[in-house]
């Protein structure tokens, strides 16, 4: 090859470089932008993360008892926005919290108007716990329930699998809070064989309120 072809096809042997490196600037700047294209991150959900406590929610009925002061005293249902109304204080976010941890809220915010305030928070009914079954069970459908339930336990209230059921391809469906306050859902793959055998990761875990089991 002569001086002038070698002249010649180096630069545009460049140029390729230089483009396919463009492009690939282009799409790392994309990927960036748009990282909720990617994989869902979460943490990983086990079996052996069974809640200790009852977590209140919309719709559950409540007592607040302020001792000595039959006034702020009530009992009342915590709104669809997870908040209930009291007296001088306003509006208390209650939905997420333990009964105890809001009766701590509720001290806290009286210590400004009342001395030593005493509260106490007892749960009168639970409304805000239920989960969905969907696809190939015998009564699909929503399910209020007064305890938490776990994937086999939500099954066998479902009236367990159909003919056509594919048994190791369930899913659980929920929707989580993401950095920035954004609701999001991520779907947790299960295996049958694996909850019943005890193997495998996440194991049989237990539902959050609001989850979906589907069965294909």
């Amino acid at each position: 090859m002569d001086d002038y072809a070698r002249w010649t096809r180096i630069p545009r042997r460049n140029l390729v470089v230089r483009r396919t490196l463009s492009i690939g600037l282009v799409l790392c700047s994309l990927v960036a932008q748009v990282g909720c294209l990617g994989p869902v991150t979460s943490r990983e959900y086990k079996a052996s993360d069974v809640p200790t406590e009852f977590l209140l929610g919309s719709e559950d009925q409540i007592e607040i008892n302020v001792w000595k002061n039959p006034d702020l005293s009530r009992v009342t249902l915590i709104r669809p926005d997870g908040y209930v109304s009291m007296p001088i204080i306003g509006d208390v976010q209650a939905a997420g919290l333990t009964a105890e941890a809001l009766a701590v809220q509720i001290t806290e915010r009286l210590k400004g108007y009342i001395q030593n305030p005493s509260v106490s928070v007892n749960v009168k009914e639970l409304n805000s716990y239920s989960v969905f079954v969907l696809g190939e069970v015998a009564k699909p459908g929503k399910y209020q329930l007064k305890s938490y339930v776990t994937v086999l336990q939500a099954i066998s209230m479902a009236g367990g699998f159909t003919n056509y059921a594919s048994k190791n391809r369930l899913q659980v469906v929920r929707v989580i809070e993401s950095p920035g306050h954004k609701r999001q859902e991520i779907h947790i793959p299960l295996r049958y064989d694996d909850l019943v055998s005890g193997r495998g990761e996440p194991g049989n875990i237990v539902l959050a309120s609001g989850d979906t089991v589907v069965v294909p």
